[in-house]
């Protein structure tokens, strides 16, 4: 049995409203980017820990956190529950901008996921072209291509998406305010 509870957009809504609660968006900054609930605090879920809550929140105040539609934010809430008030935003930013409440939209990305996708499947076509076009001997970079995909799904850390993260389009302004849980001084 879950020791957090599941809120619906509204109820969240009047917590927040109240300074009863502050939204904590565990998305990723990509993600964030796209849409945003206004006043909510950027915290990546890989660096969700009951410190790092307790200083973004405060003793006082309900920490409820957001996805995409819910389920990662269970997951975090279940990591904590017990050690920090937390609740989860039921149907995530999802459920949130269905009901009609504010969110702020921003610009359309490639989701990190599809942008692996397309550049390994463009490098398994340039290796293919180079085993045509110069050596069949290119044929190791398709097992390296293979036994790096094989690597990023058994452990969820994938060396490419870490690339991309660095790539200009995928840069982003949100660790420079106040409003960033992730900012260098509490890693």
């Amino acid at each position: 049995m879950p020791r957090f509870e599941q809120m619906d957009a509204a109820s969240v809504l009047k917590l927040i409203q109240e300074d009863k609660a502050v939204l904590l968006d565990i998305r990723t900054p990509t993600e964030i980017l796209e849409r945003e609930i206004p006043d909510s605090v950027l915290l990546p879920f890989d660096l969700i820990s009951p410190e790092r809550i307790k200083s973004l929140v405060g003793e006082d105040k309900k920490a409820v956190f957001v996805c995409r539609s819910g389920s990662r934010a269970m997951q975090a809430a279940e990591a904590v529950s017990g050690l920090v008030d937390v609740a989860v935003l039921d149907g995530g930013i999802v459920a949130w901008s269905e009901k009609g409440l504010p969110v702020n939209e921003g610009p359309k990305r490639i989701p990190l996921d599809r942008q692996v996708l397309i550049a390994v499947g463009s490098l398994l076509l340039f290796t293919l072209f180079l085993m045509y076009t110069v050596s069949t001997k290119f044929i190791v970079l398709v097992g390296f291509f293979g036994a790096a995909m094989i690597f990023a799904g058994v452990t969820g850390s994938c060396g490419m998406a870490r690339i991309l993260l660095l790539m200009p389009w995928n840069k982003s302004p949100l660790c420079t305010s106040a409003s960033c849980g992730a900012t260098p001084k509490n890693l």
